[in-house]
C-alpha cells in the first residue's frame, strides 16, 4: 500500500528542509506548522528516531474555497508534508495525495479543489530535486 506522493532526493535532510517549504510557497501553499517528530518522540517516549519533520502546508485561497463549500474540510487542513532522512542518508519527501481522502469523494466541486491541490502537491515535490 503506497501512502501519499513520495519524493527519494539527492539532497541531505538540513537541504531538503529548506528546499521542501521553498518549493511549497511557489505553488502557493504557506508552512502553518512543523512537527520534529525525532524531537518529539525523545521527549515523550525517550526513543530515539531517525531525523523526521512534518510540515502542515495549506494554501490559503484554496483552504477558503474548501472551507466556504464545506465547513467539514477543516479536518484535512493543513496538508501534510513529512521530510525525513532515508537509510542512505538522503532526504525522502512524502506529501499527502488528497486523491486518497474522503474529500476525493464529494461532489464535482469538491473534487476540483481536490485535483488542484494534488497538481500543486505535485509540482512542488517535482522541483525538490
Amino acid at each position: 500500500m503506497s501512502i501519499g506522493m513520495k519524493k527519494q532526493t539527492s539532497m541531505t535532510f538540513e537541504q531538503a528542509l529548506e528546499e521542501v517549504p521553498a518549493a511549497l510557497k511557489r505553488e502557493g501553499f504557506g508552512v502553518l506548522t512543523r512537527i520534529d517528530v525525532k524531537e518529539t518522540l525523545k521527549a515523550k517516549l525517550g526513543v530515539d528516531f531517525r531525523r523526521y519533520v512534518v510540515l502542515g502546508a495549506c494554501n490559503p485561497p484554496i483552504a477558503h474555497q474548501a472551507l466556504s463549500h464545506e465547513l467539514a474540510f477543516g479536518v484535512l487542513i493543513p496538508c501534510n508534508v513529512a521530510v525525513y532522512e532515508g537509510d542512505d542518508g538522503k532526504a525522502v519527501v512524502t506529501a499527502v495525495d488528497p486523491e486518497q481522502t474522503i474529500a476525493a469523494q464529494g461532489d464535482a466541486a469538491m473534487q476540483g479543489l481536490v485535483r488542484e491541490i494534488r497538481a500543486r502537491l505535485v509540482r512542488a515535490l517535482e522541483q525538490v530535486k
